[in-house]
C-alpha cells in the first residue's frame, strides 16, 4: 500500500493517532481490493476526504468505468471519513451504501470526494461525490457506517 504514502492528515488526526506505530497511510486505504484497483487517498479529515482512481483496469466490457469501481471508491472515502471521526477507540463498519450512476467514464482520472452529512458516538454518515476530469459528476453515493468500540488493538495485524 505504498501509493498511499502521499495521503495529507491535518495535524490533530497525527497528534491523535500518534505513539500506536501504526501506518496512517496504509490504515485509511482501501486496503489490497484498493491497491488492486489503484484508489488513492489524497486527503484525509473527519470533514473531508479526497481520493482518485483510475477508469482504466476498472472497467465493465462496454469500455466504461464499472458501477462497482465507482462503489470502492466511495465506500473508502467515507470509511476513512468515519474512521477518522470515530478515533482510535472505534472501528467503521459500513452498514449501507448507495449509488446513482450519472454518466459514464471511458478513461482518465475519476476523483471522489466525501464529506459528513451526520457523524454521531454510533453512526456516521457520509455524501460521495465522484467526478470527472471535466469535473462532470459520474456518480453519487452515501455511505452510512456503524462506529462500534474497540481498543486501538484492533488496528494491529
Amino acid at each position: 500500500m505504498g501509493e498511499q504514502s502521499t495521503t495529507t492528515f491535518p495535524q490533530e488526526i497525527l497528534d491523535q493517532w500518534a505513539g500506536l506505530g501504526l501506518d496512517l497511510p496504509a490504515l485509511f486505504s482501501a486496503g489490497h481490493l484498493g491497491e488492486r484497483m489503484s484508489v488513492r487517498v489524497v486527503e484525509a479529515a473527519p470533514e473531508r476526504i479526497v481520493g482518485t482512481m483510475p477508469v482504466e483496469g476498472n472497467t465493465q466490457p462496454y469500455g466504461l468505468l464499472h458501477g462497482g469501481a465507482s462503489a470502492v471508491l466511495a465506500e473508502t472515502l467515507g470509511s476513512v471519513g468515519a474512521m477518522l471521526h470515530g478515533g482510535p477507540t472505534k472501528i467503521a463498519v459500513g452498514v449501507d451504501l448507495n449509488c446513482t450512476h450519472h454518466r459514464g467514464a471511458r478513461s482518465g482520472l475519476v476523483t471522489g470526494v466525501a464529506t459528513p452529512v451526520h457523524r454521531g458516538r454510533s453512526t456516521a454518515t457520509y455524501d460521495i461525490v465522484i467526478t470527472d476530469e471535466q469535473d462532470k459528476r459520474v456518480c453519487t453515493a452515501r455511505l452510512t457506517c456503524m462506529l462500534r468500540e474497540t481498543d486501538s488493538d484492533a488496528y494491529r495485524s
